[in-house]
């Protein structure tokens, strides 16, 4: 084999290589996009999960508070209920 050739099939040697190196490097580019995009998304899934922590936390808070209320409601009707039975009574008592 002579000089000529030996060069040319190192050249095409290196071509290829240089070929292959392209390849990889852009697959490498399109992974590290994809992760960008992918760590991008995961930190705003996270952000909205903190915000809806913080939102269940205070409809919890109101519910608690509501459910409270609403016992002393009862209560208070209960209260009234009996207290208008008792003078309904007094009142037939004294016809």
């Amino acid at each position: 084999m002579d000089i000529p050739q030996r060069l040319d099939d190192a050249l095409k040697r290196l071509s290829a290589s240089l070929e292959k190196l392209e390849a990889a490097a852009d697959r490498r580019a399109k992974s590290d996009a994809m992760r960008a995009n992918l760590e991008e998304e995961l930190a705003v899934l996270q952000d909205d999960r903190s915000r809806l922590a913080v939102e269940l936390d205070g409809a919890i808070a109101r519910a608690v508070t509501l459910d409270g209320a609403n016992e002393d409601i009862a209560r208070r009707l209960k209260n009234a209920n009996a207290a208008i039975r008792d003078i309904l009574g007094e009142v037939d008592a004294d016809q």
